[in-house]
């Protein structure tokens, strides 16, 4: 069985951010990755533009430098590929974690492909491996997507986009642009606060222009290989369709928690920890990132959840100064 003083399951920006500060401490860690390190990152739009500036995406005090204000979703891969080269993490990649099992003086953790010990184990998951779902018929047809990559191969067809905020916006646009007919159908009564400022203006001129045709105060009830139904304060309508995107947000994976021992809250959807370690309810447990925001996933971001490795570095030495 590998050894580990702490492991970090997740390598996303702020379970590579957790391993460098835990590493600072001089403690031997590894990352284990179900995917490749930034997998959320990596499973971005094409031509995704972050909305915060590269140097609020900046960990482990090395400068994420990028010839404009915003990187986009490559400058970003080829960042913290780099930020984990010159810090020397260990990852494990593309090894999923199975099960965290608590044992006296630590944790057995159980991959597919191996069995490791650690005393501390820092889980930082995240959320976009798990979609929220619609709840209506069609949903698991081929054709309903949760997941925008780019908009190239729906050139000439008919498409709706669910949702209000960045991610369906930022499709809806690419969509339109690579000449899909395209339909938003969003639940809000007016544009989402969250969209981001330099992109709203060009949409409603879409929109205005019947470009894209939008839809407040609606939701789709039903959805076929050819056609869509939708619900509009009371009135009901079917629409010709092809493709559904339905980017309607994403959430923590609940019974992973549950099955290590964590709890968490029904409404929230918040797991049990403390605001100033990261401490779960399992001693010796941690969580980082975005994973502690629960159902909120705009509560947390990179440019705050990097932080959440300190807290947890500086939690575990001072319980190694108590020990000694």
């Amino acid at each position: 069985m590998n050894r580990k003083d702490v492991i970090v399951v997740g390598g996303g920006p702020c379970g590579l951010s957790a391993a460098i500060e835990l590493k600072q401490i001089g403690l031997d860690v590894v990352v284990i990755e179900k995917g490749n390190i930034v997998n959320s990152i990596y499973h971005y739009p094409t031509h995704q533009t972050f909305f915060s500036s590269s140097i609020k995406l900046s960990i482990g005090d090395i400068p994420f430098i990028t010839a404009v204000d915003k990187p986009k979703r490559n400058d970003a891969l080829v960042y913290y590929r780099k930020v984990a080269e010159l810090k020397e993490i260990a990852i494990q990649s593309f090894e999923k974690v199975e099960d965290i099992e608590r044992e006296i003086e630590g944790f057995r953790v159980v991959t597919d492909k191996d069995e490791y010990f650690a005393t501390n184990v820092v889980v930082a998951t995240g959320y976009y491996d798990n979609p929220n779902r619609l709840g209506v018929e069609g949903e698991d047809l081929p054709n309903v997507f949760h997941y925008f990559k780019e908009a190239h191969p729906f050139f000439g067809k008919k498409v709706v986009v669910i949702g209000g905020k960045n991610s369906s916006v930022d499709a809806a646009l690419e969509l339109e642009r690579a000449g899909a007919s395209v339909t938003v159908v969003y639940r809000g009564s007016e544009y989402s606060p969250s969209v981001k400022p330099w992109i709203l203006p060009g949409f409603d001129s879409l929109v205005r222009a019947g470009d894209i045709e939008m839809h407040f105060n609606a939701h789709v009830v039903a959805i076929t290989e050819s056609s869509v139904t939708i619900e509009q304060q009371g009135e009901t309508f079917v629409i010709d369709n092809d493709y559904v995107f339905a980017m309607i947000g994403y959430h923590p994976d609940y019974a992973f928690l549950k099955s290590i021992g964590i709890s968490t809250d029904e409404e929230s959807g918040c797991p049990t920890f403390n605001e100033e370690t990261m401490e779960t309810n399992v001693q010796g447990l941690y969580i980082a990132g975005v994973i502690a925001a629960g159902n909120n996933a705009n509560e947390i971001f990179i440019e705050n959840g990097k932080f959440h490795g300190g807290m947890i570095a500086r939690s575990i030495k001072a319980k190694q100064v108590v020990v000694k």
